[in-house]
C-alpha cells in the first residue's frame, strides 16, 4: 500500500455535470480525485481518475473502494452524486419503476457509504457529501417519485450524522436548485402513461425545461461542496446557489398556505 500524502475523494457520477465539475473542483483544490461512471467514460476532468462504477451493484462499489485504498491507504471525501430523475404523475409510475429511481439515487449512495464507513472511522475522520435537492425539503408536482428519494436521502443523512460524528466523520447535504446539467434528458419515463396527466405533466416537463436553461452552472454546486468539505465547523445543509438559497428561506419562514398557493401557482395548477 502507498503511502498518500493528498488527501483523496472520490466523485460518483463525475463524467458530466455537478459531478464532473465537482471533481474538477477537488482536484484543483490538491486532492486525489477518482471520479466514477456506469459506462466507459470518453475522458475525465484533467487529473482526475476515473473507474467504471455501478452504484446499484454491491460488488462494483466494494470493487472501487478496494481500487482506491489499494492505491492510496485511504479516503478521505465521498461524493455521492450518482443520480436519476423523473417527471409524471405519481399514478403513472409503476412500484418496480419507483425500484428503479430508489436503487440509485437512496440506495447507490448507502452502498457507497456503507464501505466507505469502516475506513473513515480507522482514519478517525473523513467526510461524506450527499447531493441531495430542494426537493429534499420541498413538494414539486410531477415529481413526486424524485422527491421522495430525496427526502430518504435528506432523513437518512441526518440521522447517519449524529451517529458518526463521534468517529470524527460528518455526513452532510447539498441541496441545489435547477442546474444546467443532462438531468432531463437522462430521466426515466413513466412506465404506465395516463392520458388524464398528459396536460399537467406536459406543464411540469416546459417548466423543467425553461428553469434548467437559466439556472445555475454545475460550477456554482461544486464550489458549494468544496465549502462543506473545507468548512470548520460544517452545517448539515448547504443549499447551492441563489435559488435554493431563497427557497430553503422561504420554505421555513412562509406561512404554509401562501407557499402552497405560490407553488400552484407556478406550476399552472388551479389555486
Amino acid at each position: 500500500m502507498l503511502k498518500q500524502t493528498s488527501p483523496v475523494a472520490i466523485v460518483t457520477g463525475a463524467s458530466t455535470g455537478i459531478g464532473r465539475a465537482t471533481a474538477a473542483a477537488l482536484r484543483k483544490e490538491g486532492y486525489q480525485v477518482f471520479g466514477t461512471s456506469r459506462k466507459p467514460a470518453a475522458q475525465g476532468p484533467q487529473g482526475v481518475e476515473m473507474c467504471l462504477c455501478d452504484v446499484t451493484d454491491a460488488k462494483s462499489v466494494s470493487d472501487l473502494i478496494t481500487y482506491v485504498v489499494e492505491k492510496t491507504g485511504r479516503i478521505d471525501i465521498l461524493v455521492n452524486n450518482a443520480g436519476l430523475g423523473i417527471t409524471a404523475g405519481a399514478e403513472e409510475v409503476s412500484v418496480d419503476l419507483a425500484k428503479s429511481l430508489f436503487e440509485v439515487n437512496v440506495f447507490g449512495a448507502l452502498r457507497m457509504i456503507g464501505e466507505v464507513l469502516p475506513i473513515m472511522r480507522r482514519q478517525k475522520g473523513g467526510r461524506i457529501i450527499n447531493l441531495s435537492s430542494v426537493l429534499g425539503f420541498m413538494p414539486a408536482p410531477y415529481m413526486a417519485h424524485y422527491a421522495a428519494t430525496k427526502h430518504a436521502l435528506e432523513g437518512y443523512s441526518e440521522s447517519l450524522d449524529h451517529e458518526v460524528r463521534g468517529f470524527g466523520i460528518r455526513v452532510l447535504l447539498i441541496e441545489p436548485a435547477y442546474t444546467r446539467t443532462s438531468f432531463d434528458a437522462n430521466a426515466l419515463s413513466p412506465d404506465r402513461v395516463l392520458g388524464i396527466y398528459e396536460d399537467g405533466r406536459a406543464g411540469a416537463e416546459a417548466v423543467m425545461e425553461k428553469a434548467m436553461t437559466s439556472g445555475d452552472d454545475p460550477e456554482t454546486v461544486a464550489q458549494t461542496v468544496l465549502k462543506a468539505v473545507s468548512d470548520r465547523t460544517p452545517k448539515l445543509r448547504y443549499p447551492a446557489g441563489k435559488m435554493a438559497k431563497q427557497v430553503s428561506l422561504l420554505r421555513r419562514f412562509v406561512p404554509a398556505a401562501a407557499f402552497d398557493k405560490s407553488l400552484r401557482q407556478q406550476n399552472g395548477l388551479p389555486v
